[in-house]
């Protein structure tokens, strides 16, 4: 085998990214931070018809900025936005960020993305009134930024669901022989089921890595009606759907690789990873998902040759990450 989970078995494994969680467990919720020390060159996907973002515009391979200093991945719907501008106020302290102006009394200005997931319905007191946890969650978060990190239950996966069992936040890596390293990372609140409908299997057991996520497989001969979306929040199958059923959802990712990428590149890839989540989800990318991408490159191995041709064979191996990280992450949350 050429190709085999990093070390970490994490996004980190892609040298120059550090992950940070926090929740608060009586609003069961949290967000999770993906911090870029030496940042790093980005772009974005959007494929759900209900996402909710931030500052995702400036990605675009025509604008002015080319690179950012951190993703925030948060639960809390819109007012789980405001986690961006604790670390946004968090790095503009400490000088970090984009600087128009080499002038140290001109304060820089943080490139922080993100995008949020719905886990307002979930249970948990919400009665912030005109004070949401978020902004110190994502302080809390960014401060917590480190090599390793733990998958499940925690950060923007605390409070999500994937389907009609426990969602949370999962990651993982393929590091190749010639040197080239992807990871994903998701917090997965997805409206599909991520197993197979009448098993115990994951849509995405064709790409597990050594037992990841338990090793279940379809029963030999296994098939399944088109029409039955097994443990998803509505299925066709059943009149009328669960109230909320089509409203609760939105899987957030973030894939990554060290080899230095151009924004139009990094597109490419973000835009190819979104087959990792049809690969582990299902049904996905609906007008009630918020499904997003983030594509990051840090840009620590340069690769010129075949170039169109690297850029396809970091856009599939991103994707099945995702798959993977996926199912990674709804297995460690008990799902």
């Amino acid at each position: 085998m050429t190709a085999r989970p990093g070390p970490l078995n994490l996004i980190t494994d892609v040298g120059g990214l550090l992950v940070g969680s926090a929740h608060d467990a009586g609003v069961a919720t949290g967000v999770t931070v993906i911090r870029t020390p030496g940042r790093a060159v980005a772009a974005v996907a959007v494929a759900g018809g209900g996402p909710g973002t931030r500052e995702t515009d400036a990605l675009g391979a025509d604008t002015l900025v080319d690179a950012l200093d951190a993703v925030v991945l948060s639960g809390g719907s819109v007012y789980g936005l405001a986690a961006a501008d604790g670390v946004c106020a968090a790095l503009g302290a400490a000088g970090q960020g984009f600087a128009l102006f080499p002038n140290s009394t001109i304060p820089t200005s943080p490139i922080v993305p993100s995008a949020i997931l719905y886990d307002l319905a979930n249970g948990g007191d919400k009665a912030w009134g005109e004070t949401p946890p978020y902004r110190a969650l994502g302080i809390t978060a960014l401060k917590a930024a480190a090599t390793t990190f733990d998958l499940g239950r925690t950060g923007a996966g605390y409070g999500a669901r994937a389907g009609g069992g426990p969602g949370g936040l999962g990651s993982a890596s393929i590091a190749t022989h010639d040197g080239v390293v992807v990871g994903a990372l998701a917090a997965v609140n997805s409206h599909g089921a991520v197993k197979m409908p009448g098993s115990d299997a994951f849509w995405a057991w064709p790409y597990e890595q050594a037992g990841e996520f338990g090793g279940a497989r379809p029963a030999p001969g296994y098939s399944f009606d088109p029409d039955d979306w097994g443990t998803a929040k509505s299925n066709p199958g059943v009149t009328p759907p669960p109230p909320m059923a089509g409203r609760t959802n939105t899987t957030l990712c973030c894939v990554a690789t060290n080899v230095a990428l151009t924004p139009p590149e990094a597109q490419r890839v973000a835009k190819m990873a979104m087959a990792g989540l049809a690969r582990a989800v299902r049904p996905v990318f609906a007008p009630f998902d918020g499904d997003v991408v983030f594509c990051l490159s840090t840009a620590q191995v340069e690769r010129p040759e075949h170039r169109p041709f690297m850029i396809a064979r970091i856009g599939e191996l991103a994707a099945t990450c995702l798959a993977r990280a996926v199912a990674r992450g709804v297995y460690a949350a008990g799902g």
